[in-house]
């Protein structure tokens, strides 16, 4: 469904509306129900009791990260799709999910770390690596870089990391015991503190998406007809990249590897906002959001008295997702 441009508005505004209603379900709901009122309180009444500290230093950082995990994944999702022109692309296609599990793995393996900290940087650096690696890979050769040598690069090196990181996870019993929840993506045990650490990364590669968002466009006219009118394909391929990493690799930092958000949600924003990506980019921020804080909340209720990781939720609603979208491009061909 293709919108003018006071219909796109009016619809980023409605999704901002129930991304905040999200927002404020993810402070109320959970094993225990704190009731609007209370939460109100906790912000402009604090007393210290026990309530308000769980609302302060618990609900409220988790749903501020999911904002900013969603909205990340979503985004960098956005840009692999337009990068690679692959419909089924996402932030795994690049290797980042494993490449940041590895370094976080290999930290617990010969650090013996259990650091939330520690996970988070080595995971980031991680994401960094496999970012470059594709981009070596896929420019290498005769020929410029293209989307299929960048599908191929970043699949290859994917399984490759994900096999090392099952590798180490089956020879050290401990470092799988630590590791489990994080691979399995995750919300809960997350400060603010980390989240402040890697803002700076996450808002640079907020900022590069925006300003690369135009240019978007153009891969979707071919390579030899937007060289044809003088943009500059490698500088602009090179700056996306950029913005995944950056996206990708903190969100995965903060989280661990969370599937599907990254696959789904900018074909979700292309139904509502068309095809020009100046509107998809916010579209798929927004819609990113609003789809981990539900998965989340979603997440303390699927078994009675317990959470469970948000990545195995949107894993979850996330494979069917992929299966439609194998077949709908199947039968387009």
């Amino acid at each position: 469904m293709r919108m003018n441009t006071g219909l796109r508005a009016t619809g980023l505004a409605l999704l901002l509306v129930m991304v905040s209603l999200a927002f404020l379900g993810s402070i109320m709901f959970g094993i225990v129900k704190v009731p609007l009122r209370s939460v109100m309180d906790a912000f402009f009444s604090f007393d210290g009791s026990r309530e308000h500290l769980i609302i302060r230093s618990v609900r409220l950082p988790r749903a501020v990260i999911a904002v900013l995990v969603g909205s990340s994944l979503a985004v960098a999702g956005c840009m692999m799709q337009a990068v690679s022109r692959n419909a089924l692309a996402g932030p795994e296609l690049f290797g980042i999910n494993y490449g940041a599990a590895l370094t976080a793995v290999v930290a617990s393996f010969w650090l013996g770390t259990t650091s939330l900290q520690m996970f988070a940087w080595s995971s980031l650096l991680g994401a960094a690596v496999a970012g470059l690696l594709v981009f070596l890979l896929s420019s290498a050769g005769k020929g410029a870089m293209s989307p299929i040598r960048l599908v191929l690069a970043g699949s290859t090196l994917n399984l490759l990391f994900a096999s090392l990181t099952q590798g180490i996870l089956i020879m050290n019993e401990q470092s799988l015991d630590t590791m489990r929840f994080w691979l399995a993506g995750a919300l809960t045990g997350r400060d603010m503190g980390l989240l402040v650490q890697l803002m700076p990364y996450i808002g640079i590669g907020w900022v590069g998406a925006a300003m690369l968002s135009r240019q978007l466009n153009i891969f979707g006219l071919g390579e030899e007809v937007a060289q044809s009118l003088g943009q500059r394909m490698l500088l602009i391929r090179v700056g996306c990249i950029a913005a995944v990493v950056l996206l990708a690799g903190s969100a995965v930092a903060i989280a661990g590897p969370i599937g599907f958000i990254g696959l789904a949600v900018p074909h979700i924003a292309r139904m509502l906002a068309g095809e020009d990506y100046r509107w998809i980019v916010p579209f798929s921020a927004l819609l990113g959001a609003l789809l981990l804080l539900a998965a989340d909340i979603g997440a303390r209720f699927v078994l009675p008295g317990q959470e469970i990781p948000v990545g195995v939720v949107t894993a979850f609603f996330g494979a069917p997702f992929l299966i439609y979208l194998a077949q709908r491009k199947e039968r387009r061909s």
